[in-house]
């Protein structure tokens, strides 16, 4: 037995041995009970005033109490900020990393349907028992040890500190971990000795807390730096480059601007990530794989198989192209909407629900998002036989988008496609479903209907795949969904229009949910007509709107259903929790 085994086996043991005195709760919910217990409840951007400590010195104060404060400094850290693609960077990295043949340890947030989703060990998720095995060692020596200036960490603080005991436990040969939000003052930041640190694309996102400018969000990205630690970052907007080349030359950080991945050196492969924007991404994670590599003395092991005059080792292509990330830019097959005589039918066939889901929710993002999906449904337009090609033309005037489109109902009559939105309070939708709309019709993508859905999520409580889906709809405020309803509207009409449930917008015991023939209607009916909107649907709840999909589906086999699912990551995660069942 390894050595390295050994080790683990005893960190684990030791975790057990500990536990032996409390009462331990078997059950997973009881594990996520306590989690829920650390939402505050606070906003964004909030000042923390339960504490005497910053944030910071909180972070140093529970990993002292655990004993992993040098332990971390013993982890082999790739540490990545970004507004966008920073999760997607991670990802790359450890598939990378891990097709060299290293232990890997990778963090990321948030969670689409289960918490393990954060902490990843060789390219899984964290084993259930080894979830609450870890989970109940932090708990009780943390709870045995707050006081009225350190209380319980907050969940996200939590969170971290539970992955950093992970990946120490597990002796990970390398750990990557994705900054929370910012950077500077980010749970995260209390790593002092990364091995390299990036910085991926900057944007204007969580503006509330990191600042209104590009320069003062680049501020708090390159928070992350440490003196003379090498780091990389991608193409910037000169605002925000200007910002990190300042902060590098303070600490002596040996800076590189990294340029996209060059598609010709997958040698025929795929990205295992879809959407152009991924190959900014994957120049990014090279750039930090490699210096990794050298930094601890392991450069020559990809090339075992390899010859040293190899641009790339065989496995750097393999982790990118194997890559894999749920929520974004992912394509799911929806089964459950075909009858049984139907199951063995091609996923390019005729009565197809397919989703497209990408957690887009800034600006910057929803555009990728946009471009993505024109691209998929476009090329798998292509690759079906049945579907005979369209002309589009776009006439743009007032602020408001309409297209005649020649022979609609020869061309157009088996395919719809559906936007599935929501959006938290916080982000600004008459920025995003403009650039949303906008960018779909440059590429000659156009949706038939619009469908806007509260969340399923509470923001009061940490979920799990097999959690109750609450059934009573009864009373739900649907305010906010009209509003973007209007805006589409609006977007689509070039005009202010009014709602249909404005009164009261709350639902009662009653569902409400369109006939099919809503979405069997073509584009030329979806002018309003007496405060009722033919190409627009507020719905009562997610788990009906997805019912009610599968259903106009399975009563009319000749349809092709593609709903794009966007605005939200905890949408995605909660549109993927129910597909799964």
């Amino acid at each position: 037995m390894s050595s390295q085994v050994t080790e683990k086996m005893e960190s684990s043991v030791a975790v057990k041995e500990y536990l032996q005195g409390f009462p331990l709760p078997s059950s997973y919910e009881a594990a996520m009970e306590a989690l829920s217990s650390l939402i505050t409840g606070k906003k964004r951007g909030d000042k923390s005033s339960a504490s005497t400590f910053g944030k910071l010195e909180r972070m140093s104060e529970y990993l002292k109490i655990l004993g992993l404060e040098e332990h971390l400094d013993g982890l082999k850290i790739i540490h990545v900020a970004g507004t966008k693609g920073k999760g997607s960077t991670c990802t790359f990295c450890e598939a990378i990393l891990r097709e060299c043949g290293f232990q890997t340890g990778l963090f990321t947030s948030p969670h689409l349907i289960d918490v393990r989703e954060r902490f990843r060990i060789n390219g899984l998720d964290v084993s259930e028992d080894k979830f609450l095995l870890y989970f109940w060692g932090c708990w009780y020596q943390l709870k045995e040890n707050v006081t009225e200036r350190l209380p319980m960490p907050p969940l996200f603080q939590f969170l971290t500190i539970l992955a950093f005991k992970i990946f120490i436990c597990e002796k990970v040969d390398v750990a990557i971990i994705e900054v929370g939000l910012g950077g500077t003052t980010d749970s995260t930041n209390v790593i002092k000795k990364p091995v390299v640190c990036g910085i991926t694309s900057l944007g204007m996102d969580h503006t509330e807390t990191l600042g209104n400018t590009l320069g003062e969000i680049a501020s708090h990205k390159a928070g992350i730096f440490k003196p003379q630690i090498p780091a990389f970052t991608v193409r910037q907007l000169s605002e925000a480059m200007d910002v990190i080349l300042e902060r590098a030359h303070e600490l002596k950080v040996p800076l590189k601007v990294v340029a996209p991945f060059d598609n010709k050196k997958l040698d025929g492969l795929k990205l295992g990530l879809s959407g152009d924007h991924q190959f900014i991404n994957a120049g990014l994670a090279v750039s930090l794989c490699k210096c990794w590599l050298q930094r601890t003395g392991n450069w020559e092991k990809p090339f075992q198989n390899d010859t040293q005059e190899a641009d790339l080792p065989e496995a750097f292509l393999r982790g990118l192209s194997t890559a894999q990330i749920s929520g974004r830019a992912q394509t799911f097959y929806d089964t459950h909407s075909k009858s049984s005589d139907s199951l063995k039918l091609s996923e390019t066939s005729c009565g197809d629900l397919i989703f497209y889901l990408d957690g887009a929710h800034s600006p910057e993002s929803m555009e990728v998002c946009a471009n993505w999906f024109s691209s998929a449904v476009n090329e798998n337009k292509k690759s079906s036989s049945s579907f005979k090609d369209r002309n589009l033309e776009e006439v743009w005037g007032n602020g408001n988008i309409q297209h005649e489109i020649r022979s609609m109902e020869e061309s157009e009559k088996s395919l719809k496609r559906i936007l599935l939105f929501n959006c938290m309070d916080v982000r600004d939708p008459h920025i995003l479903l403009p650039r949303l709309a906008s960018t779909c019709a440059s590429s000659g993508t156009h949706f038939a209907k619009a469908l806007f859905v509260p969340s399923m999520s509470t923001y009061n409580k940490v979920t799990y795949g097999a959690s109750v889906i609450p059934s009573d709809i009864s009373g739900r405020d649907l305010s906010w969904q009209f509003n973007l309803q209007r805006l589409w509207e609006k977007i689509i009409h070039g005009k202010e229009v009014g709602t249909f449930h404005d009164k009261g917008a709350r639902m009662d015991n009653t569902a409400i949910v369109p006939p099919h023939e809503f979405l069997y209607l073509d584009a030329s009916h979806c002018s309003p007509v007496d405060n009722y909107f033919a190409c627009s649907a507020v719905m009562p709840s997610l788990p009906l709107t997805i019912k009610w999909l599968r259903d106009c589906v399975k009563q009319n086999p000749s349809l092709k259903v593609q709903v794009l699912v966007t605005g939200s990551l905890h949408l995605v995660g909660d549109v993927l929790k129910l597909l799964k069942r």
